[in-house]
């Protein structure tokens, strides 16, 4: 068994996965396996994904599903199968610098060392935004859609997700709080869930460093925005910001359901809170916004938060 599985979820991308492939078999950290989970696709990504397979046996193992489980599901199901002791998630498209692996297995090394091997912890990283030609557009993610990578406790991860799950590093503690319990229905994405595990029970860290270049290519399912894109896209559905709230009420009624015996009185009474904030009137909503810390990033979300509400 290696010390660290990659779990990588493919879906039509033939297009870029060799690239995100050899960047990996390049890292300066040898001791991983690539466990790369097929969701169906229809064009030529699982040829070429046998072919690594057949050249890679010992570090490359592919699986194709039986049925399209879409990426969260994908990516959440993959990890329940690894046995390794550090779990990554990895994008079909990016392409990795060759410190990846190694810089942020040394972070959550250091977290464990610290907390305990038994709590669930979770390593993110900044990413460097290029275009379909790897050319930089932006040197920080963060930098450019104005997200503060400090806010990492539950209050803050029910209202906003920081994470951005190629860049995301897992324990096998974490893997063990999902592998042990029913998985989601209404997960926003699979980084966001592990992200709200390691707030409820662990600890989430953050390395300020770009260790992917995070490719934007029109066919992201989660992709880089930016901050004034993000802005205008807020102001012009109001409606669907509305129901995205309910989308993160949803999440939340999930966690409260599958993890409630775990989690602590504390923690559960911020579940509880934001779980059915939408039953409550327009005063008492904004009341308890502020009194637990449900925000976002900067004024101008929270102005909109407000408004929105």
């Amino acid at each position: 068994m290696s010390t660290v599985a990659i779990i990588m979820a493919t879906y039509n991308g033939e297009k870029y996965v060799g690239d995100q492939i050899d960047s990996i078999l390049g890292s300066s950290y040898q001791d991983f396996e690539l466990f790369i989970h097929d969701d169906g696709s229809k064009d030529g990504t699982l040829p070429l994904l046998r072919t690594y397979e057949e050249q890679y046996p010992d570090k490359i193992h592919v699986y194709q599903n039986v049925t399209n489980m879409g990426v969260t599901m994908n990516f959440l199901n993959a990890l329940c199968h690894t046995t390794s002791d550090y779990i990554m998630f990895c994008d079909q498209d990016d392409v990795w610098k060759n410190n990846k692996i190694a810089i942020t297995l040394k972070r959550i090394r250091h977290m464990e060392a610290q907390l305990g091997k038994d709590r669930p912890l979770a390593v993110f990283t900044d990413a460097v935004v290029v275009d379909q030609n790897l050319n930089v557009i932006k040197n920080s993610f963060f930098c450019s859609s104005h997200l503060n990578t400090r806010k990492t406790d539950l209050p803050h991860m029910l209202m906003e997700n920081k994470l951005i799950g190629c860049t995301v590093m897992v324990n096998a503690a974490l893997r063990k709080v999902i592998h042990t319990h029913e998985l989601p229905t209404n997960a926003r994405f699979h980084d966001w869930w592990v992200g709200l595990i390691a707030s409820a029970f662990g600890k989430i860290g953050f390395i300020n460093d770009g260790t992917l270049l995070y490719r934007q290519h029109g066919g992201n399912v989660v992709g880089d925005i930016g901050f004034g894109a993000y802005i205008k896209n807020r102001i012009t559905s109001i409606q669907m910001q509305k129901e995205a709230l309910r989308a993160l009420e949803r999440q939340a009624i999930d966690f409260l359901h599958i993890y409630g015996e775990l989690l602590n009185d504390h923690n559960k009474e911020i579940l509880e809170q934001f779980a059915y904030l939408s039953q409550e009137n327009m005063i008492r909503k904004r009341m308890i916004l502020i009194k637990y810390g449900y925000l976002k990033t900067g004024i101008i979300r929270n102005i909109g938060l407000m408004l929105m509400i």
